[in-house]
């Protein structure tokens, strides 16, 4: 435990991890391969708003095409970031009970929380998506704002792309919870 840390972590407590499986480590490397190749996107994100803002302020001169790239970017970054934070089960839930309870326990709640929650919303993401993103392309949907990005079905697309890598990310983490709850190794 770290020193004036208060509540000791999920592997201070237990020391458990879960088990890998031939398939979510397969998925696992992949997402972290796309997670950290897209993470780069930050940097970019990052000058993009100060040449925005170095072009507003000093020369007075505003671009929508940039502050549209900027969310685009952000956006990117974000759907992606989903995928890698359930990879690292660095993704938000109610810690200061989740801590408290055994592995058992906590295993049970997070498959039944991606069964029942996470898979569903996931699977209804990407039925609605596919069309959203096809009538985009089919009507060539551009930017309402004028100067605005052309184009927006590839936008658009990230949103099914990113909840794909998240149904990837979750069906690794079931495999594990699988694999820790129902072939437990004894010793």
């Amino acid at each position: 435990m770290q020193f004036g840390n208060a509540w000791p972590t999920y592997l201070e407590i237990f020391d458990m991890e879960l088990p890998e499986t031939d398939l979510s480590r397969m998925i696992d490397g992949f997402i972290v391969k796309v997670g950290n190749s897209v993470s780069w996107i930050w940097i970019a994100l990052l000058a993009v708003i100060v040449l925005n803002v170095f072009l507003r302020y000093v020369f007075g001169v505003g671009r929508i095409e940039f502050e549209e790239i900027q969310w685009h970017l952000y956006s990117i970054g974000f759907m992606v970031g989903l995928s890698y934070a359930l990879n690292a089960d660095a993704h938000v839930r109610v810690d200061v009970v989740h801590e408290r309870l055994t592995p058992t326990t906590q295993a049970w709640i997070d498959l039944y929380g991606l069964l029942l929650g996470l898979l569903p919303f996931i699977a209804m993401m990407i039925l609605y998506g596919i069309p959203f993103v096809l009538d985009s392309f089919k009507t060539g949907e551009i930017s309402a704002s004028p100067g605005g990005l052309g184009g927006r079905w590839l936008i658009k697309s990230v949103l099914v792309m990113g909840f794909v890598l998240l149904g990837l990310a979750a069906m690794s983490r079931l495999l594990r919870l699988w694999s820790f709850l129902f072939f437990k190794k004894t010793h």
